[in-house]
């Protein structure tokens, strides 16, 4: 049951420049996924997939591996996810090196840990998923959201909901931007991470923190800092 982790980091990042090796209290950004991935014990290989020499021997220095660099088709700003896993996936065969199961593990993802990463592999064995990844609840209920129009009018998405109470509307999730596991096999097949048989496993709002943005990042520090704090 081979397993890989493929830890994406091209080296053009546009809204923070130099984004997965900028400074995260302390070390590079990038050091905290690969750290989390060895740590976890659960990989026959931990690699960075880059364009970006600086990146692959920072990625290096941490321990990960990077056999080979990343396409240039794959390393501009319309290139997905999915692109980058089937790159390397196939990369490996060419080395005749398959593997059965693969995490896409974001290399901007400091809350990650071994912890999560092994709830979200064990979630995808025992329900025989194609793949599982970490999410997060919506802060207020999506289905009260508003549209701004011409001169800012405001109406609602969901009219019928309007009166609704807010506890007596569904919980709804979002993509919390960390890892996705994969069975391999399944997942090239479908062409896509998230197939119609995906399960995820629900992370706390302290546990997670999208980071595109100088602000982003200062509260990504905070946060990572005040669970620090709480162990």
């Amino acid at each position: 049951m081979a397993r890989l982790c493929i830890i994406p980091a091209r080296g053009g990042s546009k809204r923070i420049t130099r984004k997965n090796i900028k400074n995260f209290l302390g070390k590079p950004i990038i050091a905290y996924s690969i750290e989390a991935a060895l740590s976890s014990g659960l990989f026959d290989e931990v690699m960075v997939s880059t364009d970006d020499l600086e990146i692959a021997e920072i990625a290096k220095k941490h321990g990960a591996k990077v056999p080979f660099l990343r396409s240039e088709n794959n390393s501009n700003d319309f290139a997905t996810t999915f692109d980058v896993i089937e790159e390397v996936i196939e990369k490996y065969k060419t080395l005749h090196i398959s593997f059965d199961y693969a995490c896409c593990l974001y290399s901007c993802a400091p809350f990650v840990n071994a912890l999560k990463l092994k709830e979200g592999f064990d979630l995808m064995l025992a329900e025989k998923f194609d793949s599982v990844f970490p999410v997060m609840c919506f802060g207020f209920p999506i289905q009260r959201a508003l549209e701004l129009k011409k001169n800012n009018k405001t109406s609602f998405f969901y009219p019928e909901y309007s009166l609704t109470r807010s506890q007596d509307l569904k919980l709804s999730y979002h993509d919390a931007g960390q890892f996705y596991w994969l069975n391999t096999e399944k997942c090239l097949l479908e062409k896509k991470i998230i197939t119609n048989n995906t399960g995820s496993i629900v992370i706390t709002e302290m546990e997670g923190q999208d980071i595109d943005t100088e602000i982003d990042w200062k509260l990504a520090e905070l946060k990572y800092e005040l669970l620090q704090g709480l162990k």
